[in-house]
């Protein structure tokens, strides 16, 4: 390590005084003018990470669903899975290092991680399309150079496509090229196969309208077009040339606010979905006859692909375990029919897609999806090999054609990380295959109303959870309080959490009316500011 050459380039990325930050979930989000510093010596660690793992690694500059103002970073491990939480750690130090202890914190580093510093290190570099992008995945090139690492640089690309990329060079190309056509074709190819397939009444059923957030997966679809197949009608909507990234638009704010975006006309049960602004998340919805909006979140998606593949998996005959994992977000409907119509098991996490992830991954078929459109499917490996070779050498025809498309959904579904671009592709491929509309769909079960409502309070850290974030075990009383608020209602549950990011409580309250939802949530969120020091005013109903 060149000590002159770092103390110099370093100097060039200032740290700002006082400035700390926290490498979360979402890696680093903040104040785009706030974070050169940062993206340099994410640059750094990257080529710390690939070299203790002599594997490729990406940087992603995004901030996802934040404001066009904001920007962040995100490091991504070798097989497109997330950062490991022990580097976690890591980032945050270095990134919140005076500009003298930066030496000394990587030598600290290269020592508990046994980094070899001899090692290559080679990183895939990828940023969204926010006016500060460009400017800070350079920084990011400069943290990479000076300590001698390779660098690829795609521009611009979805998050998910970095992931993807990422993957397939650490798999030899096994998971497939490492390149954006290599993308397109893989999946469009799976996509094509898949709707050969289907009763051809769905012909006037694939038309679908996009909101894009004003991001990138504008661009990216764009790109695509030309690899879908001629029956795929999509109009794309907020495509970034007039109006701001995330503004009034995105899976965020359509979840968030139950109301379409901006800038998209919706006529009376056209099917519509909106991407968020680096494309891992999606959410469809639809207004009826009678005008009313109709949003099909994260754990209707869910369904949908679980009781597809329950159906497939029943055909090839095999005794492979699917599971769906939930957090506890999840709406109690998508819960119960999963488990008593559709009898899956459903497995309750700690918020946060990490937790997801890790745990889809002990099944043979692992769905998982967060109710803001966040998700994709886990195929474990004999899985994978078990129905690679039945669609090849299975004598039973009807075992061998469910095999066959089981085979096409594990190359359609992207399985680094939620995908919103791969995910569409697979909802539009089983809404063909199986002649629903968006209508059925929807009707598969009936939501329970909900209300989702924050609470100032001095110091986040009073309130302490368990059971995957379901109960609060401080401060004293909190839950019993909740226990009895929840017994003046049917259907209802209620939960409270401290937020990953601010100092403000989530409240989540469920019951049979939205004004009993309402009802409870409100009460939750007095009780909370009662015993968990509330700033400002109390909660008003």
């Amino acid at each position: 390590m060149d000590s002159e050459a770092l103390r110099k380039c370093s100097a060039w990325h200032p740290k700002p005084a006082g400035l700390t930050l926290q490498y979360g979930t979402a890696g680093f989000r903040t104040r785009a003018e706030q974070l050169d510093h940062v993206m340099f010596r994410m640059g750094l660690l990257a080529v710390l990470r690939s070299k203790a793992l002599v594997s490729t690694v990406g940087v992603m500059v995004t901030a996802s669903h934040n404001p066009e103002e904001d920007n962040g970073v995100k490091l991504v491990d070798p097989l497109g899975e997330m950062l490991h939480p022990s580097w976690e750690e890591y980032a945050t130090q270095l990134a919140n290092a005076e500009e003298q202890e930066l030496q000394e914190i990587i030598t600290e580093i290269c020592q508990k991680a046994a980094v070899n510093q001899h090692k290559d290190a080679s990183v895939f570099i990828g940023r969204d399309t926010r006016p500060s992008s460009e400017k800070l995945s350079q920084s990011v090139i400069d943290g990479i150079s000076v300590l001698g690492g390779q660098y690829h640089d795609y521009g611009l690309v979805t998050t998910p496509q970095l992931h993807y990329m990422v993957c397939c060079q650490n798999t030899q190309g096994q998971y497939g090229k490492a390149t954006l056509e290599g993308y397109y074709e893989k999946l469009s190819k799976a996509f094509t196969e898949l709707i050969k397939q289907s009763p051809s009444s769905g012909k006037s059923q694939r038309h679908l309208k996009i909101d894009c957030a004003n991001g990138i997966g504008a661009l990216k679809l764009s790109e695509m077009q030309p690899y879908f197949p001629k029956e795929v009608l999509i109009q794309l909507y907020n495509d970034g040339t007039k109006e701001k990234l995330n503004h009034l638009c995105g899976a965020d704010f359509v979840k968030c606010h139950q109301k379409p975006p901006r800038g998209l006309d919706m006529k009376p049960d056209e099917r519509c979905c909106s991407f968020d602004g680096d494309a891992d998340r999606i959410v469809y919805y639809y207004k009826d006859a009678t005008g009313h909006f109709h949003l099909i979140d994260g754990d209707k998606i869910a369904t949908l692909i679980s009781i597809f593949l329950k159906e497939l998996l029943a055909k090839v005959g095999q005794t492979l375990k699917m599971a769906v994992v939930q957090t506890a977000y999840a709406n109690g409907s998508s819960t119960r029919y999963l488990e008593e119509t559709l009898k899956v098991p459903v497995h309750c996490v700690k918020t946060g897609v990490k937790h997801l992830h890790h745990k889809a991954q002990e099944f043979d078929v692992g769905v998982y999806f967060e109710a803001n459109g966040h998700g994709t499917v886990l195929f474990s490996k004999a899985a994978e090999t078990k129905i690679r070779q039945l669609a090849k050498e299975e004598k039973d025809d009807e075992k061998r054609e469910a095999a066959k498309v089981l085979e096409n959904v594990i190359d359609l579904i992207n399985q680094t990380v939620g995908d919103a671009v791969s995910d569409m592709l697979v909802i539009e491929a089983i809404l063909a295959l199986k002649g629903l509309t968006v209508q059925q769909w929807d009707a598969v079960y009936t939501d329970l109303p909900n209300r989702l409502l924050k609470v100032q309070v001095a110091d986040r850290r009073v309130i302490d959870t368990t059971d995957a974030e379901r109960r609060a075990v401080t401060p004293p009383g909190l839950q019993e309080t909740i226990d009895e608020l929840v017994k003046k209602y049917k259907l209802s549950r209620a939960f409270v959490r401290p937020s990953g990011t601010e100092d403000v409580v989530r409240v989540y309250a469920e019951a049979d009316t939205q004004e009993n939802a309402d009802a409870l949530a409100h009460e939750v969120s007095l009780a909370v500011y009662r015993l968990a020091g509330g700033r400002g005013a109390p909660p008003q109903p």
